[in-house]
């Protein structure tokens, strides 16, 4: 299953790196350890947001709409990915 490197840019995936990169410096964790680590990270994130996230937002103008709630938003940061491109 191929998976996107986009959750390491997350809160959680930044955290994740940097003790990671402390790891490797003080000898705890060897830089491939560490690699791999990240690769699950990916797989991880990826499966739990296919399997775990079921909810559908309609988005107009800076209004976020669901079935629980509308939310207005000054701001908005959209990444999309072609999800046929994890299943090649």
């Amino acid at each position: 299953m191929a998976t996107f490197e986009l959750y390491r840019r997350s809160t959680i995936g930044m955290c994740l790196t940097e003790t990671l990169d402390e790891m490797v410096q003080n000898g705890t964790l060897s830089p491939e350890l560490a690699i791999q680590v990240l690769v699950q990270f990916d797989k991880s994130m990826t499966e739990a947001l296919e399997a775990q996230v079921k909810s559908k937002v309609n988005i107009k103008g800076a209004t976020f709409k669901s079935e629980e709630c509308q939310e207005n938003v000054g701001q908005v940061k959209i990444v999309a990915c072609d999800s046929r491109l994890l299943t090649q």
